[in-house]
């Protein structure tokens, strides 16, 4: 599974991406806005950081001017993906702009039907959110497996990029259903990390290695 880091902070995409461990970065105009950075500036520097897809979202709600912004944005660097609302509009748009070859991601994805929609319209990702959809009393989860299984049912290229990851489960179960790639706040992902095991294990051996009296340097 793909990780993607869900920010617009610079510091934070670096860190990440040292660890080899990031394949993509998305945003969002709430993302972009809690930077408190242009736009523009923020997102060639985010895609000079990564090899991978950097989602940058339209504004517009009409097919026409939703072309002319994705038109602009997409000349920013060769791996933005421009991101879409899913709504007719929205699809028109992905449409077009997956025909000429450049990658999309449809976003604000609730049901399987409207992923369904999304793959036919050719996106490259499908974001359904599954911690808005727990706010609101569905299981996320149950949303990512009814993807799975409708674009295994007719072996659609769409990505299934599980988005508005709120904790380490998302994670685990998002992988062990299949989806493509997830998108999660850095925390979450550096909480991945994370295993009083792990830290109990590291605890002993430096216990044990400083009673040797030795040193590596």
């Amino acid at each position: 599974m793909k990780f993607f880091a869900d920010t617009a902070e610079i510091a934070e995409i670096e860190d990440l991406a040292a660890t080899g461990l990031l394949d993509g970065v998305t945003t969002n105009p709430s993302l972009i806005a809690k930077s408190g950075r242009d736009f523009m500036e923020v997102t060639k520097e985010i895609c000079a950081l990564v090899e991978g897809p950097v989602s940058a979202e339209v504004v517009a709600l009409d097919h026409a001017t939703m072309m002319k912004e994705a038109e602009v944005l997409r000349k920013i660097a060769d791996n933005v993906c421009i991101k879409v609302p899913l709504t007719i509009d929205g699809l028109k748009t992905c449409k077009a702009l997956t025909g000429d070859g450049t990658m999309v991601n449809v976003t604000l994805c609730f049901s399987a039907n409207q992923a369904l929609l999304a793959a036919k319209a050719g996106a490259t990702f499908v974001s359904p959110f599954v911690g808005r959809h727990d706010d609101n009393g569905f299981d996320g989860m149950d949303l990512i497996r009814d993807i799975r299984l409708i674009y295994d049912n007719y072996d659609f290229d769409t990505e299934i990029l599980v988005a508005s990851v709120r904790h380490v489960v998302h994670v685990l179960e998002s992988a062990r259903i299949g989806a493509d790639v997830m998108t999660a706040p850095p925390k979450v992902i550096k909480s991945l990390f994370n295993h009083v095991l792990t830290d109990k294990g590291i605890e002993g051996f430096l216990k044990d290695w400083a009673a040797t009296g030795q040193s590596i340097l």
